[in-house]
């Protein structure tokens, strides 16, 4: 009977550790967040760009997305509301570094894509910019730390996907 209870208090224990390590891992994550808009925004502050308008771009300049993307494709890739993108698209348009056009086949669907000036301060202005962020940031991570990272952060964004979109656990 004893070895059951202090198996039990150290699975507890065990909890309780998870549970905290946990805490501490997500609120790291909430600070990095907020830490990438508001150093990366100083990164790129210079060619009138926010982090926002960054990653659009940036999702913008994949060959796949060339001849344009729909608002609501960009954004499913952004993982953002179609609500929180209307009005970085509509600033982002004003600025000149995109064009949003009705869609060819689907007339009610709204087509995005990179302007020519948009090109331009993604390529020559901001990628740089964005490479000496990259580099500073990750200056005292090797290839093999930032593999692992990017392989954790991919798995918890597969688990927060399957979370939202309401499958359980282990169900693909």
């Amino acid at each position: 009977m004893q070895g059951e209870t202090s198996t039990m208090a150290e699975r507890g224990s065990g909890e309780a550790a998870k549970l905290e390590l946990a805490n501490r891992l997500f609120f790291r994550l909430y600070q990095c967040a907020n830490m990438l808009h508001k150093t990366g925004s100083r990164a790129v502050e210079s060619e009138g760009l926010t982090t926002q308008q960054w990653a659009v771009l940036g999702a913008l300049s994949r060959e796949e997305a060339q001849a344009g993307i729909s608002v609501g494709d960009l954004a499913r890739y952004l993982m953002v509301s179609r609500q929180n993108l209307a009005g970085l698209i509509s600033r982002m348009e004003r600025d000149g570094h995109i064009e949003v056009a009705t869609g060819d086949e689907d007339r009610r669907a709204r087509i995005v894509t990179m302007t020519a000036a948009g090109r331009r301060t993604w390529s020559e202005l901001a990628r740089p910019k964005i490479r000496a962020y990259y580099e500073e940031i990750l200056a005292d991570f090797s290839i093999n730390d930032t593999t692992h990272m990017l392989h954790y952060l991919l798995k918890m964004l597969k688990n927060m996907q399957r979370l939202d979109s309401g499958a359980p656990a282990g169900v693909e």
